[in-house]
């Protein structure tokens, strides 16, 4: 199953996204069920990994962090293929990413090395943002640069499944793991 490690995003933090997705008239738009911010993608995995996984995770005091939205950016280079909402990369954040990046090893996942730059996928553009919606992109991102919050608690670590169709991926939860520890930002 195509899986992933991820942070629910909290409530408080979703109306402001959702304001951003409705100034971009562009692309499709995540639906908010499905808004997360993702620590470690796991690939296709078979059902002995993710219980080796899930050992792994269970047997620790997963660090508890907050999430603070800073900014938009786009990912994808001269083609952008999407639109996310950054989040500040406290400490406490980087530690939980460390920590859920150890139990992945522990359970025998292999993951390319990659630079983490926390962020909430707000909008997708498939193969890439076409040159005629260039400009309604860039007066869009222009509004909602200044996104900022304060620092949300994030409550728990999920191993959220998910399965693509043509109208989007569709998620589902499988395992929880609470977050303990400092909740300061």
């Amino acid at each position: 199953m195509r899986c992933f490690l991820a942070l629910a995003v909290p409530d408080a933090l979703v109306p402001p996204l959702l304001a951003v997705q409705e100034t971009l008239s562009v692309g499709r738009a995540i639906p908010k069920d499905n808004l997360h911010l993702t620590l470690a993608f796991l690939g296709e995995q078979p059902d002995d990994a993710l219980a080796e996984l899930d050992a792994a995770l269970s047997g620790m005091a997963l660090c508890g962090c907050t999430l603070a939205l800073q900014g938009v950016q786009g990912f994808g280079g001269r083609r952008v293929r999407l639109l996310a909402a950054g989040v500040a990369p406290v400490a406490q954040l980087l530690a939980l990413r460390g920590q859920t990046l150890s139990a992945v090893r522990a359970a025998g996942i292999l993951l390319p090395r990659e630079r983490f730059r926390p962020h909430i996928t707000l909008i997708r553009f498939g193969s890439g943002l076409r040159a005629g919606d260039r400009d309604r992109f860039e007066a869009g991102v222009a509004r909602v640069a200044g996104l900022a919050s304060r620092p949300e608690p994030a409550r728990e670590l999920r191993l959220v499944g998910s399965r693509l169709t043509p109208d989007g991926a569709i998620y589902e939860t499988l395992a929880t793991w609470p977050l303990s520890g400092a909740l300061t930002g």
